[in-house]
């Protein structure tokens, strides 16, 4: 089969995206899709798998994105950036409220972050600290700023749910030695978190700046997180070291986003959305095969303009 598709990245984080409104293949078929589009070392290569699906009355249109291990993940905020602006430019729209697997999201397009980026805003919430929630079991009812019993790791930690599994932690530096051996352990299913979760070490780097380092569930170390830079915005309010209804810049390897954490436990980031350009791939689901990406419409101005913006941060 044909398969069209953008590549994109929201703050470094990159995917394919499909427009995939029209298009039916069952659950094994998205899986098997996603692990051949989003192999690193593949054709194509990415973090996950994005999909713009069908809306409903409630809902313009909806997002689905799969883990490049094939798992589907309940949201991806920096996906989400880039699937907004696909629904927006297909459907001519400039805001929408957009369903997600298990929740929905806010999102309209907003003053560009850097010269020639376009750039979307996101609100998603109200988020839980609920531990069962974030998947937590035989934990406190939930865990802000303290030790996780049964964790292999004794730092205070955060526990949120963006609704996907996020667990935060505040270091004075970040040890990736130490945040990879977390991850792998959160990435074998243990008792404590049989679906996974997300672990993020976070530096504060001022009254309005955090870095943010992320195990991300399904796919490893990697260079930016959407909702695990949402989820360490709320960690920051809900343990003090930021304010509610104050703008956060929230940096990683990947880039940067603006964010803010309400009262209510919303989070809004507003961050780069950039296509660097639309591809075809022929994908035989059935023997596990891709043939060589063809290129339809590069957009090296886009790729330009976020290297210019990355350069400026440095």
């Amino acid at each position: 089969m044909r398969i069209d598709y953008i590549k994109c990245h929201g703050s470094g984080n990159d995917f394919p995206l499909i427009d995939a409104r029209a298009l039916a293949l069952g659950e094994p078929e998205w899986a098997t899709l996603a692990r051949l589009l989003a192999e690193r070392g593949g054709p194509v290569g990415g973090d996950g798998l994005l999909a713009l699906v069908p809306g409903d009355d409630a809902h313009a249109f909806g997002m689905r994105m799969w883990n490049s291990d094939g798992s589907e993940a309940e949201t991806c905020l920096n996906g989400l950036r880039c699937t907004a602006r696909l629904g927006f430019d297909l459907l001519g729209l400039d805001a929408a409220q957009v369903k997600l697997k298990t929740s929905s999201a806010q999102v309209a397009r907003d003053p560009e972050i850097a010269p020639g980026v376009a750039t979307i805003r996101t609100l998603v919430g109200p988020n839980s600290t609920r531990s069962a929630d974030v998947g937590l079991v035989g934990a406190p009812e939930q865990v802000i700023d303290a030790p996780i019993p049964g964790l292999p790791n004794a730092r205070a930690f955060t526990a949120v749910a963006m609704p996907n599994p996020h667990l935060v932690t505040f270091v004075d530096t970040v040890d990736e030695d130490e945040l990879v051996a977390l991850g792998t352990w959160c990435e074998s299913r243990p008792a404590l978190l049989p679906a996974r979760g997300n672990v993020s070490f976070v530096e504060v780097r001022g009254p309005s700046r955090l870095y943010v380092r992320t195990f991300e569930r399904g796919v490893g170390l990697t260079d930016s997180c959407g909702s695990a830079m949402a989820a360490s915005v709320l960690s920051a309010a809900l343990t003090g070291r930021t304010a509610f209804g104050v703008p956060v810049e929230v940096f990683n390897r990947g880039g940067m986003v603006r964010g803010q954490a309400e009262a209510d436990r919303r989070v809004m980031l507003s961050g780069n959305a950039t296509f660097e350009g639309a591809f075809a791939i022929e994908a035989d689901l059935a023997a596990g095969v891709l043939g060589a990406p063809e290129p339809l419409a590069p957009r090296p101005a886009e790729q330009a303009a976020w290297a210019a913006a990355v350069a400026a941060l440095r």
